[in-house]
């Protein structure tokens, strides 16, 4: 006899010796930018909502309609991105706001993606086991942001395992503590 509920198939495990991309962690907010399958129609977004060109984010929802034609092209779903720089959090020492993509895989070469929008630096890729964290860790802090040159306190990094497809972030500071309580 079978019981009367759903079956719950237990998940797939990845392969722990697979690639990983390590990415510097950009201290800024998160992004969304959203076209529909069209391409006729976008929509920007914070972490946890939907915002317009009024909207909060520092200015995203507003760098988002200012630059629609060129963020159509990023193509039909769903487009995550840290917004960063002037005015938000660390700052970078920069003039002006920036919008990095997250996906390297897909937007690592400038010539396929939107001039106005740049990527995440890669720091190191390669098989999991073969990733030395504090090595990483060691050059970003001694050698300061990639992606904002000359900036010598630089957040930390994003781990990428591609086949189990989770992030995990270590920090430089407080890397110990939950967020609101640093």
């Amino acid at each position: 006899m079978k019981p009367d509920i759903p079956f719950v198939e237990f998940p797939k495990i990845a392969r722990y010796s697979r690639e990983v991309v390590v990415t510097e962690k950009i201290d800024g907010t998160n992004g969304q930018v959203y076209v529909n399958d069209t391409m006729t129609e976008l929509f920007a977004g914070s972490r946890s909502q939907w915002i317009g060109p009024d909207g909060d984010n520092f200015g995203f929802g507003r760098w988002v309609a200012e630059h629609k034609e060129q963020l159509l092209t990023l193509g039909p779903g769903s487009h995550f991105g840290e917004w960063w720089g002037a005015g938000i959090q660390r700052k970078y020492g920069l003039q002006e706001k920036r919008f990095s993509l997250f996906n390297t895989h897909r937007w690592s070469d400038a010539s396929t993606r939107p001039g106005c929008c740049g990527v995440v630096p890669i720091l190191w890729s390669g098989p999991f086991d073969q990733l030395d964290v504090n090595e990483v860790l060691g050059k970003l802090k001694d050698g300061g942001s990639v992606a904002a040159p000359g900036f010598m306190k630089p957040e930390g990094i994003v781990i990428f395992h591609t086949a189990a497809q989770w992030l995990l972030k270590k920090t430089l500071e407080k890397d110990d503590a939950p967020k609101g309580q640093r």
